[in-house]
């Protein structure tokens, strides 16, 4: 009986460990509208985008969960680094950032974000190997 006991819960353990494990996430998909008048983050983890929706978060508590940056590229170098202003909607599954000032064509944008960024995934725990602070999700767009 014991026994039986025994294996049973290990294999729900290892059910649990498994079901768990970040493997079967899709990773966070940053694109431009089809338009290329706005930028869409999807993949967002449910639970995160249902927070925000209950939120009343400002411009700039959304600017620091997400960063629009436009950037410098081989083709034109004399372009600063500088930060895009805009605004933020939530929907069911996405997040779609417009900025006040159309994008320009053939320009580099840095997308930063800090939405379902993560420590490490059970690899990493397993082996001993996280890191000591989140890593954000960047994504280089050219329009």
């Amino acid at each position: 009986m014991f026994r039986t006991l025994s294996k049973v819960a290990i294999l729900l353990f290892c059910l649990g460990i498994i079901a768990c494990s970040s493997s079967n996430n899709k990773p966070l998909a940053i694109m431009f509208s089809a338009d290329s008048t706005s930028i869409v983050i999807s993949n967002v983890d449910r639970a995160g985008l249902l927070q925000l929706q209950n939120l009343k978060l400002t411009d700039s508590a959304y600017s620091n969960l997400i960063s629009v940056l436009q950037t410098p590229s081989e083709k034109d170098s004399a372009i600063r680094e500088e930060l895009i202003g805009g605004t933020y909607q939530i929907s069911d599954s996405t997040i779609v950032f417009t900025p006040a000032v159309s994008f320009v064509k053939n320009r580099d944008y840095l997308v930063i974000t800090h939405i379902n960024a993560k420590f490490g995934n059970a690899e990493q725990v397993a082996k001993g190997s996280l890191s000591t602070g989140v890593k954000p999700v960047e994504k280089q767009l050219t329009r």
